[in-house]
Parts: C-alpha cells; structure tokens; sequence
C-alpha cells in the first residue's frame, strides 16, 4: 500500500478508536456519573441568576448559591404541592361520583349478560350437543387451550405489574439519593464556578478550548430552544384540552387540561394515558356521545402535536424539519421513547461539531494536513 494512503487510514483508525472509546467510557461510567453530569448541567443553569444576585446583594457567592438553590427548592415543592392539591381534590370528587358509576357499570353488565351473553350461550349449547363425540372433544381440546394461553398471558402480565411496583420502590431510594448528591454538587460546582473554568483553561491547549467553547455555545442554544419548544407543545396541548372540555362542558376542565399538558411530557405516558381510559369508561358506562366528543379531541391533540412536534422543534433548536423528523424517528427506533430526547441532542452536537469547524479539524487531521 502506498505510504501516504497508509497514514491516513492509521489517522482515520486512531479517531475512530478514540471515538470508540470516548463513548464506551461515557455508556459504562453514566450510571456512576449522572448525578454530577445533572449537577454540572444545573450550575451553569443558574449561574447568571447567582450572578445577578451577585452584583445586588454583597453577599458571598456560596450564600448567594444558597438563596438560589433554595428558591429553585421552594417552587418545585410549590409546584409539587399544588400538583398533590389537585389530586387530592380530584380524589374526592371521584370519590363521591365512583359509587353511582359503579353502580350504572353492575346495571349495564348485568345487563348486558343476560341480554347477550346468556342466549349465545344456548345457541352454543344447543349447537355442541348436535355434534359427533370427536367434534364435541375437538372443540374442548380448542377451549383448553385457548384457556391456557389467557391464563399464562394474565399470569405473565400481573407479574410484569408486580415486578414493576417492586422495582420502582426499590428505585425510589436510590432517585432520593442521587438527587441529594446533584444537589450537594450543584452548590460546589456553583460556588467554586470559576476557580474550575480557570482550571480548566490552564490545563486545556487552547484550541480545544476554542472548540469546546463553540461547542458549549451551539448546545446552550440549542438546550434553551429544546425546552422552549417543550413548553410550547405543552401549552398547546393544554390550550386545546382545555378548550375542547370548555366546549364539552366537562367538570375539571382546567385541572384535566393542566395534568394533560404535565402527562404529555413524560415519554412513556402522554396524553394517550389520560385520554383512553377515559373513552373506555365513557363507553361502558353508555355516554357515547360524550366518548365521541372525547374520542374526537384526543385525535385533534394528537394530530396537532404530531404535526406541530417537528416545525417547533426544528425552529427552536436551528435543526432543518426534516433533520428534526429524522432524529426524532431514529432516536425513536434506537433508544425508545427516550429516543425522542437523545435523538435531537445528538443530532444538535453532530451539527453543533460541524458548525464549529471540530469535524473539518478532524479530517484535516485524517489527511495529514
């Protein structure tokens, strides 16, 4: 092989390796690590505040650390409070309402058995005993099994429920934990701020230090417009919740909406979680038009954010809709509903390293140059 080619695929060998292994290091030791990654994530969050607070109080900067952790405390258990406000309120509405509906669901069951079950049940009946004796055992054998495989798939789904309970009492502890740690890091982190940046500058050759400031700029931009556009999609599906219920003339309606809009943030639940269940009883309880009317605003949610998730993501974090679509749809397939997040960010740095120039720097590099 010719000399020159020989270099470059060493060169182009040796990225990947360290690239390789940048990321092996990051996959193994995030599990150790994430409570001071979210520490260091939140100091240079509050960091302008502490700043502000600074330059208005005369106080050192640890207390003045202090007085903003404790206000960022102070309104999480606000908000936290509220939250358990409404579903207590909620509890005891549902409490006084549960009895009649549970009351209408024995009716309409009961109902619905003698109605419909029983008189299939006959017809059957009359039908099986018409049937020759290997016929009849056929189709015993058929319902044995068919028997078997309802109760193994009960069976297996109540104890993926029991086993998931279990285990988020047992992550309950450990969560408490680290978020104590994040906190206690935070106020390090925050307080001694710049003695690490100017360790850092001291220690870092000062073209990495150009490129990881461009880099940390592209993602502080892009990390401030992410969550914007989640607030957005949150407040239009809140606004359309609301809305549509108004409309309905729905009791609640701006607690539904409110818990709605929080519901649809998380990757596993959204709005789906509030809606569904809510259509279900609405059928069983025979308040279809009011199960349509739901039906039909759950469809307008969904569209709406479906359609709207790409454009406002793309305008807030400067991603093309289209490269916005992509890393949403492959994050997706790769990592689960969490791929929804660590899709775009990906994407953000991928593109936070190109527009800084750090990937042409590494090709140069490849090519010797």
């Amino acid at each position: 092989m010719n000399q020159p080619y020989l270099a470059i695929a060493f060169r182009a060998g040796y990225v990947l390796l360290v690239i390789a292994a940048v990321g092996t290091a990051g996959y193994y030791s995030f599990s150790v690590i994430y409570p001071f990654l979210f520490a260091l994530i939140l100091a240079v969050i509050i960091n302008p505040v502490v700043e502000w607070f600074e330059q208005r109080t005369g106080f050192s900067r640890g207390i003045n650390v202090l007085i903003v952790l404790s206000g960022f405390l102070i309104a999480g258990f606000g908000l936290l409070t509220l939250i358990i406000a409404e579903i207590v309120s909620g509890t005891a509405y549902l409490a006084k309402m549960l009895p009649v509906q549970l009351n209408k669901i024995a009716i309409y069951s009961e109902a619905f058995f003698t109605n419909k079950i029983m008189p299939l049940y006959n017809q059957f009946a009359t039908f099986f005993d018409g049937l020759e004796a290997g016929q009849q055992e056929s189709i015993i054998a058929q319902i044995q099994h068919l028997t078997s495989e309802v109760t193994s798939s009960t069976a297996s789904f109540l104890s993926i429920i029991l086993e998931s309970v279990s285990h988020f009492f047992a992550f309950l502890p450990n969560t408490v934990a680290a978020l104590m740690i994040s906190l206690l890091a935070t106020f390090f982190i925050s307080k001694d701020f710049y003695k690490f940046t100017d360790g850092i500058q001291v220690a870092l050759p000062e073209r990495l230090l150009i490129g990881a400031r461009a880099v940390y700029i592209e993602l502080k931009k892009a990390l401030t417009g992410f969550l914007k556009a989640q607030l957005t999609l949150v407040g239009i599906t809140m606004i359309l919740v609301l809305i549509g219920l108004l409309l309905l003339q729905v009791n609640h309606a701006f607690t539904i909406a409110f818990f709605t809009g929080l519901i649809d943030l998380l990757p596993y639940l959204g709005a789906g979680s509030v809606f569904v269940p809510w259509i279900l009883y609405l059928v069983l309880t025979k308040q279809l038009p009011l199960a349509i009317s739901i039906g039909v605003l759950y469809t307008v949610v969904l569209l709406v954010r479906q359609l709207a998730e790409p454009k406002i993501l793309s305008k807030s974090i400067g991603l093309h809709p289209l490269g916005a679509l992509v890393a949403l749809f492959a994050g997706f397939k790769l990592f689960g509903f969490f791929g929804l997040i660590i899709g775009p960010a990906l994407f953000v740095l991928i593109q936070a390293f190109i527009h800084t120039g750090i990937c042409k720097d590494i090709w140069l590099f490849i090519k010797g140059k």
